[in-house]
């Protein structure tokens, strides 16, 4: 039995520590903040509650195996687990809107085809083929292996190009395959609405970002009932079950290295714990002050996704009155200027005019009776996160409140009166990221292509007996990448260099 400190409570973090208790060890858990989940919150205030992290669950067979193997009861029985159908519904800049259903690949063909012209569906459907072509061959060595020493295959997109005439040339960025290959700007919309909901932008994500729809309309949209913070209450109800000790509260300063080997933590406050490994869930800026992890770059936990510098504004609304018959669950409303909304992501300040995600979850355990509960966001630039003066979210909140104001007034096109209807709102910037997580950005999924720009930290580090799970990690952002990090991470440790990955 061997000893275990784990670096933050984070979803990847629990998910490591549960998998790990079961193999025998001896796991304890030390997160700075007073509560687990990382990302995962809630807000709570006059009888409402919002997500403030995701509000989706997409991919759930991760958790469905995380509780098949660390325990009897299945996800289903942790969690009150539904499919969202309709999966979404988009308002596109000229007036038209279009609702897919869920998991349906004829039916959102179908969908297209009625809202936005006959060939639309098509257009979309022969897209979705060749973004199957790049899951398929991606899948298993992105998602499911530790990622290599030998990075280069991961370097080349995975995305086809079109064959034949002057298509030939394969699409560089998901912006290109928009404007080449659907043509309908509306279309070219809906894809890249995919791509910024996980923070990347458009013009600048490799094409291999087009698997993100492919998952979604693939496996499905799903919700767990009183929120997604439900699913983090299920996790860290396991892991105690399993008796992972948790200490809240404790930040963990440095990792003790005796030898070239890691052999326990400092905490702030001075105290140590002694390990055999310890899993990072969150940043020990100390291991690269310091060079004991050669980085490319120091200036962030870690150095990977460089070009990745976004996170997320959320406002929580308080409506008066309830939900009308028929709303759907998620509506995107998208920017009437993507271009410029491309322009302020890659300057660094908020836009005029958002893409935002209206989430209206028809939850009576978020909002008193006869109310509704309803999370607005946007992807942002998050800043550095060192309080400078061109840090759009650190000054005196007036840039925040005006954003915010115009990501409500977006958001007007998915609320039927929205306006006369508000009792309050909460407005939630990358600055409460920073002092929840430790950083003000929001990582993405691990994604082939770009030089491999964007892929995650191993989850074996240069330091024997140190390894990293969650969302900065391998294989990347999002509740169902954070899950496979820490399935990972539990299977190096448990069955050391010859493992190959997750069944």
């Amino acid at each position: 039995m061997a000893r275990i400190v784990v670096i933050g409570a984070g979803m990847g973090a629990m998910a490591a520590a549960a998998r790990l208790a079961v193999a025998g060890h001896r796991v304890t858990v030390y997160e700075r903040a007073d509560t687990y989940g990382g990302a995962v919150r809630r807000f709570e205030r006059a009888g409402f509650a919002f997500d403030t992290g995701p509000g989706l669950l997409h991919l759930p067979a991760v958790w469905r195996d995380f509780f098949v193997k660390t325990g009897k009861e299945p996800l289903e029985e942790c969690v009150e687990l539904a499919q969202v159908d309709p999966a979404s519904r988009h308002v596109f800049a000229d007036g038209t809107a279009v609702t897919l259903p869920n998991a349906s690949r004829a039916g959102v063909v179908s969908a297209l085809d009625e809202a936005l012209g006959a060939g639309a569906g098509e257009l979309w459907g022969e897209f979705l083929g060749r973004a199957r072509d790049a899951w398929d061959r991606s899948r298993r060595p992105l998602l499911e292996e530790p990622l290599p020493a030998d990075t280069s295959l991961f370097a080349r997109d995975p995305y086809p190009a079109l064959r034949g005439g002057l298509l030939r040339r394969p699409a560089r960025t998901l912006a290109e395959v928009g404007r080449r290959e659907l043509r309908d700007p509306r279309l070219a919309a809906l894809l890249e609405s995919h791509a910024l909901a996980y923070g990347f932008d458009p013009a600048t994500a490799p094409a291999s970002a087009a698997v993100l729809p492919y998952m979604e309309q693939t496996f499905g949209s799903w919700y767990v009932r009183g929120g997604m913070r439900a699913l983090a209450d299920a996790v860290h109800e396991r892991c105690l079950a399993r008796k992972v000790e948790f200490v809240l509260g404790a930040e963990v300063a440095d990792v003790r290295i005796e030898d070239g080997r890691a052999v326990g933590v400092v905490l702030a406050d001075g105290r140590t714990a002694e390990a055999d490994h310890v899993v990072a869930g969150a940043p020990v800026p100390a291991l690269y002050r310091d060079q004991v992890l050669p980085w490319r770059s120091q200036d962030e936990w870690p150095h990977h996704q460089s070009a990745l510098r976004t996170g997320r504004v959320t406002v929580c609304l308080a409506l008066r009155g309830a939900r009308e018959e028929g709303a759907a669950h998620r509506t995107v409303v998208h920017s009437p200027d993507r271009a410029g909304e491309s322009a302020a992501l890659a300057a660094g300040r908020p836009c005029q005019r958002p893409t935002v995600v209206v989430l209206r979850p028809d939850d009576e355990r978020l909002r008193p009776a006869g109310h509704e509960a309803v999370t607005v966001t946007a992807t942002v630039p998050a800043g550095a996160g060192d309080r400078t003066p061109d840090d759009p979210w650190a000054g005196d909140a007036t840039e925040a409140r005006a954003f915010a104001d115009r990501m409500t007034a977006a958001a007007e096109a998915a609320v039927p009166g929205l306006r006369e209807r508000l009792l309050w709102r909460e407005v939630r910037t990358p600055e409460d990221t920073l002092r929840e997580t430790g950083s003000p950005r929001v990582p993405g999924p691990a994604l082939a292509g770009a030089g491999g720009a964007l892929l995650p930290a191993a989850n074996v580090s240069p330091v024997p007996g140190v390894y990293f799970a969650g969302g900065w990690s391998h294989p990347g952002g999002g509740l169902a990448h954070s899950g496979m990090s820490g399935a990972l991470v539990a299977g190096l440790i448990v069955e050391g260099a010859d493992f190959r990955g997750s069944q």
